[in-house]
């Protein structure tokens, strides 16, 4: 096979590494915050058996094709897509793949550091006490404290930017594997605790069930749709960031083989993580289905009226810290690693020019909460009217970039990638590589062309 990497060009030092650090960019707020209150919004175990589906046809497809895009070009998404529209003799639109990549991991980082922020914060109310006896008012009186203070919430989102342009410009070996490298296994660590804890709370069982047992009565057509959208979320498709991280991996790493197990992993810290939480909610006489607070203002509430739940409520925050930074870190690699191949600037420059330029746009969202909570810039268009900056931001992230990014790189690695350059890469044969074709280039556009046009039009 011929060689495309470049010297200069800096590598995983193994297998292990890239699966380390593609799980940390995949085990993020999506995993802790979103997925337990998704699942408790649709009904607990019918909608897992749906989302570990979509895992499997939608997932793992284009999380195997963006990798070996960014493992055949080498370079930024950017340069990559370029690269390899002019090795392969097809339209350069397809380099658009790349553009969208950068700019969505970009605007993702952007309003992703301020709520990585929140769960610094939270470590910290966690520590001191604030949790304990604390009732439903004073659970919220927290939160609304923290959205309403502008200045409360720059200074965490800044210290979160931070910790993140640290990590990343000390570079591939030293910063993004060093620190994942120790950050993960912890995670894992740190889960299983919060799990044995949720054992002690005689709701174990019912966390469990709630699960695991799937009731296909409560699962809607909605909720379908839902699994769907995650199971592009979960595993940072579609933004450039696996493009990135592919860039790095070494050749003869099997990729079909490495996706498999990114995307074991991050499934498992999903279910721990519901097991985590699910039992502490239903002790305390909660409802599973409380959306977006359910991290942020039911779980505060749930460990401040347990035994230890002030020590396992501030494990739990510094869990979910950790998972946020491990997933920004990989947002903002695919911005440096342009800035470093087009600008030919340093990865220190790099990630303090990219860091900045973010944590600048940033604070459009920190003002999202109080001070533009109101200030709608595109109410002129329909469906804007009442999304306000961060709303934006995340409209055009989740429901637009997000899956066209993940539809146009099952399209391009399906459809104008030579069969010979997929035999290269992932050194699949027979009916294993048909069948992966198939999916890839029918099954897997069909999924996210459906979740593209619900979030657009449903």
């Amino acid at each position: 096979m011929m060689s495309r990497t470049s010297n200069a060009h800096p590598l995983w030092s193994s297998r292990f590494a890239f699966i380390l650090a593609a799980t940390g960019s995949a085990v993020g707020l999506g995993n802790i915050w979103k997925f337990p209150y998704i699942t408790g919004e649709n009904g607990g175990g019918a909608f897992v058996l749906v989302y570990l589906a979509c895992i499997l046809l939608i997932g793992i497809p284009v999380l195997i094709a963006e990798t070996l895009l960014g493992r055949r070009g080498r370079q930024s998404p950017v340069g990559s897509m370029q690269l390899l529209t002019e090795q392969e003799g097809t339209s350069s639109w397809w380099r658009l793949i790349g553009w969208n990549g950068v700019l969505a991991s970009f605007l993702v980082l952007s309003f992703y550091a301020v709520i990585g922020g929140w769960s610094l914060v939270y470590v910290g109310h966690a520590a001191t006490g604030e949790f304990t006896g604390a009732d439903t008012d004073a659970i919220g009186a927290l939160f609304g404290g923290l959205l309403s203070s502008p200045w409360t919430l720059l200074l965490w989102h800044s210290l979160f930017m931070l910790l993140v342009v640290f990590i990343v410009a000390r570079g591939v070996r030293q910063g993004l594997e060093k620190a994942i490298t120790w950050l993960m296994p912890l995670l894992f660590v740190l889960l299983l605790v919060l799990v044995g804890y949720a054992m002690t709370t005689g709701e174990f069982g019912r966390g469990f069930a709630f699960l695991f047992f799937p009731d296909f009565s409560s699962l809607t057509a909605e909720g379908v749709l839902v699994a769907l959208g995650h199971a592009a979320f979960t595993l940072s498709i579609g933004i450039g960031v696996m493009m990135a991280y592919g860039s790095y991996l070494p050749e003869g790493v099997n990729i079909p083989k490495t996706a498999l197990t990114i995307a074991l992993l991050d499934v498992a810290v999903a279910l721990l993580a519901g097991l985590a939480i699910f039992p502490v909610v239903f002790a305390e006489g909660l409802q599973a289905g409380e959306g977006p607070g359910l991290i942020f203002q039911t779980l505060p509430l749930a460990f401040g009226q347990m035994p230890g739940g002030g020590f396992f409520g501030t494990l739990f925050f510094i869990l979910l810290a950790m998972a946020a930074v491990t997933s920004a870190i990989s947002m903002l690699e695919p911005v440096v690693e342009w800035l470093e191949e087009r600008k030919g600037i340093s990865r220190l420059k790099g990630a303090l020019l990219g860091g900045i330029t973010i944590w600048f746009v940033g604070i459009g969202t920190v003002l999202s909460f109080n001070h533009w909570a109101e200030v709608y810039p595109l109410a002129f268009l329909p469906g804007f009217d009442e999304r306000n900056l961060f709303g934006i931001f995340d409209f055009m992230v989740s429901n637009l970039m997000m899956p066209l990014g993940g539809l146009a790189i099952a399209l391009f690695a399906g459809w104008a990638l030579r069969r010979e350059t997929l035999n290269q890469e992932l050194g699949l044969e027979g009916i294993s590589h048909s069948l992966f074709l198939f999916v890839l280039r029918f099954v897997t556009p069909v999924g996210v062309a459906w979740v593209f046009l619900y979030n657009l039009f449903g």
